[in-house]
């Protein structure tokens, strides 16, 4: 038995020890190579994006490759597929039950709560590139139903990730192009209040000053003028002058970069108990401080001793940034010159939720722990046990299980942006040459052009550099 398990530990373990990111590695290297055909294809053939508790992984990545080969039609497909499974799925007793027994990457993945906006971002922009508005408008009222439930989920409380800014900017965009400026107006403000609440910057982005003339324009677009001068102070701004131009707007999107990559950390915990009877896991510092959450169905909190849980090895996902290749860019339209702004920073969203939710996720982690280490403990045998060999070989093969299956929950969609930027140019009437000039590592440039034909309409499309 002991010959067995010192075989399989280190099997077991090298395998434990291989992160979500090393196991797509085949796909995520054609994604960082812009080989998205091949990426596409290789979705298929990846063994854990066919498990069943990645599917939502599975459509996201399809989804977002399907729409970089401007594959619309079925780009939607897998991001409706993906709207639908993130409504409908639940936590299920047999998730509860792999995630206590084995660890969190066996449970169900759910969507970190921005992968769910973006959802919406790429459905709308799909939409547009089809011109479905109808379909589009259906997009903007879903981000505000997934707005409600993210304030419900985080009491809308002050400094958490209680809304997304950026999707009620794209919501206010689809509302204006489908020329319904008042909630346009609507959307553009609710975005512009989140950044005043937050000393104007949200997640890493700066107030945008397109983002102010968008709601100091469509206020005045309504009429609102009493609006218009109350933002106009509180965005210490004013409404600047602008002759409509015959061929429409676009609002171009630069997508750059990739987001973060989940990696694994480890901490050691040991349980502690105060002098009310209160049980606490304490890192080896003394600065981590984690409340036990006891379940009376495996944990008989009057029976438990702090000595019974020396330490606690904790596997905890940790973000690691994929940093951009290029830095800046330019552009340049109708002789005239167009400066990119800052509107999403995914980067800094995933860094910031994880640190958000770290007191919670950990405390759910060490119950689970805790629970397994109780389990070796019941296994052991008592001195006067006749059976005590077996019982020996039974609590150190929970022991070893215990050690080789705790694994943190490194999985994310890993083909989103770093950095989403935007910014809105006039257009003439008929074919509108859009040169942008992209910058990066060594002053390596990358030059792209654009042919967009000016319809009189607000027209919105991407540009991506992920490398």
């Amino acid at each position: 038995m002991t010959r067995a398990l010192a075989f399989a530990c280190p099997m077991l373990l090298l395998f434990s020890c291989a992160t979500y990111n090393n196991r797509i590695g085949g796909y995520y290297e054609q994604v960082v190579n812009n080989q998205f055909d091949k990426a596409y294809l290789a979705i298929d053939h990846n063994k854990l994006l066919q498990r069943r508790r990645n599917r939502l992984l599975y459509l996201f990545e399809k989804g977002k490759m399907a729409h970089l080969l401007k594959q619309y039609d079925s780009s939607n497909i897998y991001f409706n597929e993906a709207d639908l499974f993130i409504e409908d799925t639940r936590t299920s007793a047999r998730d509860i039950a792999l995630g206590t027994m084995l660890n969190p990457m066996m449970e169900t993945y759910k969507g970190e709560d921005f992968e769910k906006f973006m959802v919406h971002y790429y459905k709308a922009l799909n939409y547009l590139s089809l011109g479905q508005s109808e379909e589009a408008m259906v997009e903007a009222r879903r981000i505000s139903l997934t707005s409600y439930t993210q304030q419900d989920k985080t009491g809308n409380k002050d400094h958490r990730y209680s809304d997304d800014a950026f999707s009620l900017m794209m919501q206010g965009i689809i509302y204006e192009q489908s020329g319904d400026i008042n909630n346009a107006f609507i959307s553009y403000r609710n975005a512009a209040d989140i950044f005043l609440k937050n000393n104007n910057r949200w997640y890493g982005v700066s107030l945008p000053e397109q983002l102010k003339q968008d709601v100091l324009r469509t206020a005045a677009a309504n009429g609102f003028a009493e609006e218009v001068r109350h933002y106009s102070e509180l965005l210490n701004t004013t409404l600047q002058p602008a002759s409509k131009t015959p061929g429409g707007e676009l609002v171009l999107f630069w997508e750059n970069g990739l987001a973060p990559v989940k990696q694994e950390q480890n901490f050691i915990f040991a349980l502690t108990k105060d002098g009310l009877g209160n049980f606490t896991f304490t890192d080896a510092t003394g600065t981590v401080n984690v409340p036990f959450i006891f379940d009376d169905k495996f944990i008989n909190k009057d029976s438990l001793k702090a000595a019974d849980i020396r330490s606690l090895r904790v596997a905890f996902p940790k973000y690691q940034e994929q940093p951009v290749f290029y830095t800046q860019a330019t552009v340049s339209a109708n002789n005239a010159k167009y400066n990119f702004e800052g509107a999403e920073n995914i980067n800094d969203l995933a860094f910031a939720t994880l640190k958000e939710r770290f007191l919670k996720d950990m405390a759910k982690t060490l119950s689970r722990l805790a629970f397994k280490k109780l389990a070796e403990m019941a296994a052991r045998p008592k001195s006067n046990d006749k059976n005590k060999d077996e019982k020996e070989a039974i609590a150190a093969a929970i022991q070893v299980f215990s050690f080789v299956t705790e694994k943190a929950d490194t999985r994310n969609w890993q083909s989103l942006p770093h950095t989403i930027l935007y910014t809105r140019i006039p257009l003439q009437q008929g074919t509108n040459t859009i040169q942008i000039s992209f910058t990066g590592q060594n002053q390596q440039s990358k030059p792209i052009s654009l042919t967009v034909e000016g319809n009189g309409r607000l027209q919105v499309q991407n540009v991506c550099t992920l490398r």
